[in-house]
C-alpha cells in the first residue's frame, strides 16, 4: 500500500475507536542516540525542514514510468531545486518502495516505477545522482525504505523472474490484496536489512528512514497468516502480539547496529502513524480516539524506540488539524514532546501538506494558514526540532498557497539540518 492510499486509510481509521489491551511500553532509559547524537534543542543546532519524495505508484517522482533517463534526472533535480527555493534542508527519497531498488542492488530488482518493468535497468543511477545533487545544493538526502512490502498485488508471477520473493515463496504472505514479506522469519529480517543497507554501504546518505509500515494495517475480515512462523519462533512469548512486536523491535535494533558498522554517523529515523496508543487503552497513551494504534495494530512500539534511544529521530505523522476531535494535532504534539523529553531521540513533526486545499478535507484544511499555525504551535515545544511535509508534489504545486505561507511565516532565513 502506498503512502498516498495509506493516508486516506488513516483518516478513515480514526472514525472507529479501537480499544485493545496489551502490556505497557518499556520505561525510559535516557542516553545518547544510536549514532551518538544528543537530544534537546540546546544540545544540537539546526532545524529539520524536510519533504518526502515518494516513488511508490509514481506518487511524486518519476511523473510516470518509462521516461528517458534524462527526463527522470531532470524531474528529480527539479524537486531538489524546489526544496532549495522553499528553504528546506532535507529530502527524504523513497528508494525501496516495494522490495525493489532505485540503485544497482545485488539483492533486489530495479523498481518498475522507473521503467515500467521490474528488473529493467533505467540507464542511470537515481540514488547515486540524488545524493550527489542534493549535497551539491546543501541538502541532506535521507534514504527511505519500506522493509516488508513486496507488491501491490498478490501474484508472485508478476514479479521479476529473479525476485527474492519468487525464489523464496515461503517468505511471502498475501494479505489485503498485497504481498508482504513475513516479519516473523529471522531469515527475512536478515535479508531485508542486508538489502536496505547495501545502499548505505554504496552511498554517503545522511540517514536511513522508515515510514509507518511494519506489520500491515488491519483489513477487516482478513487474517495475516503467520501461523507457521509463530509456531516455530513464538514459543517464548505470552501471545502472538508480543512476538510480533519483538520481531519489529529486532528489525529496528539490528538496522541501527548495522548502520553504525557500515557508515558511522549516518542517522536512523522512523516516521510512524501519529498515535502510539490511546489513553483509554494505556494510561501512557495520548488523549486520542484513533481507530488504529501502532503498538496494537502494526506491532510497532514506537514510543519505546524513542524513549530508549534505538533511533536518532522520530517523525510522527500528525496529519490532523488543530482541534480535530479524534486526534488533535495540538494534543499529539504535546504528547510526543513528552515522549522524547530527556531522551537522545530528536522529534520532527510530519505535516499533511497534501490535505491543504483538498475539497474532501474538513474546513480547517481549506485555510492556507492551517499548517503555518502548526509550526507556530510547535515553537512552544522546544523538543520539536522541525517539520517534514508530505509530499514533494504539493511542495511544487502548492494549490492554495499553504507551503508559501509556511515559508513566509517561518522560513525567512536559511537553516542547517539538526545533528
Amino acid at each position: 500500500m502506498g503512502r498516498v492510499s495509506r493516508r486516506a486509510f488513516a483518516t478513515a481509521a480514526l472514525s472507529a475507536v479501537t480499544m485493545m489491551t496489551a502490556a505497557s511500553a518499556g520505561q525510559a532509559r535516557p542516553g545518547p542516540g544510536p549514532s551518538g547524537t544528543a537530544g534537546g534543542r540546546g544540545a544540537a543546532a539546526g532545524e529539520m525542514r524536510g519533504v518526502w519524495l515518494a516513488t511508490v505508484a509514481n506518487r511524486d517522482w518519476p511523473s510516470r514510468p518509462g521516461l528517458s533517463a534524462d527526463r527522470q534526472r531532470a524531474e528529480l533535480i527539479a524537486h531538489l531545486d524546489t526544496a532549495v527555493r522553499n528553504r528546506l534542508t532535507t529530502v527524504i527519497l523513497q528508494v525501496r518502495p516495494t522490495a525493489d531498488a532505485l540503485w544497482p542492488s545485488p539483492y533486489e530488482p530495479w523498481s518498475a516505477y522507473l521503467t515500467g518493468t521490474q528488473g529493467t535497468h533505467p540507464g542511470w543511477d537515481p540514488l547515486g545522482t540524488a545524493v550527489t545533487e542534493a549535497h551539491a545544493r546543501g541538502l541532506e538526502l535521507h534514504a527511505w525504505f519500506n522493509p516488508y512490502r513486496v507488491a501491490p498485488h498478490t501474484d508472485p508471477a508478476r514479479l521479476a523472474a529473479a525476485h527474492p520473493a519468487r525464489r523464496n515463496p515461503g517468505w511471502v504472505v498475501p494479505y489485503g490484496g498485497k504481498l508482504y514479506y513475513n516479519p516473523g522469519l529471522p531469515e527475512v529480517r536478515a535479508f531485508v536489512v542486508d538489502a536496505m543497507l547495501d545502499a548505505v554501504r554504496r552511498y554517503p546518505v545522511d540517514a536511513v528512514h522508515f515510514d509507518d509500515y511494519f506489520y500491515p494495517y488491519p483489513v477487516a475480515g482478513q487474517t495475516f497468516d503467520d501461523d507457521t512462523a509463530y509456531d516455530a519462533h513464538g514459543g517464548a512469548f505470552p501471545d502472538r502480539a508480543a512476538w510480533r512486536r519483538d520481531n519489529i523491535d529486532r528489525l529496528v535494533r539490528e538496522t541501527a547496529a548495522r548502520i553504525r558498522e557500515i557508515r558511522p554517523g549516518t542517522r536512523f529515523g522512523v516516521s510512524p502513524f501519529g498515535v502510539w496508543r490511546n489513553a483509554a487503552t494505556d494510561r501512557l497513551g495520548s488523549d486520542t480516539r484513533a481507530g488504529v494504534q501502532t503498538y496494537d495494530d502494526l506491532h510497532a512500539d514506537t514510543r519505546r524506540w524513542a524513549r530508549e534511544n534505538w533511533i536518532d529521530y522520530i517523525c510522527p505523522q500528525l496529519y490532523w488539524n488543530i482541534g480535530f476531535a479524534a486526534a488533535d494535532y495540538a494534543k499529539l504534539l504535546t504528547w510526543w514532546s513528552g515522549v522524547v523529553e530527556g531522551s537522545g531521540t530528536q522529534l520532527y513533526v510530519g505535516e499533511a501538506l497534501y490535505k491543504a486545499g483538498d475539497p474532501a478535507q474538513p474546513a480547517p484544511w481549506q485555510d492556507p494558514a492551517e499548517l503555518s499555525r502548526h509550526l507556530t504551535l510547535a515553537e512552544e515545544h522546544p523538543q520539536a526540532r522541525g517539520h517534514v511535509f508530505f509530499a514533494a508534489r504539493e511542495v511544487s504545486t502548492d494549490p492554495i498557497g499553504a507551503m508559501a505561507r509556511v515559508v513566509a511565516d517561518h522560513y525567512g532565513r536559511p537553516a542547517t539540518p539538526p545533528r
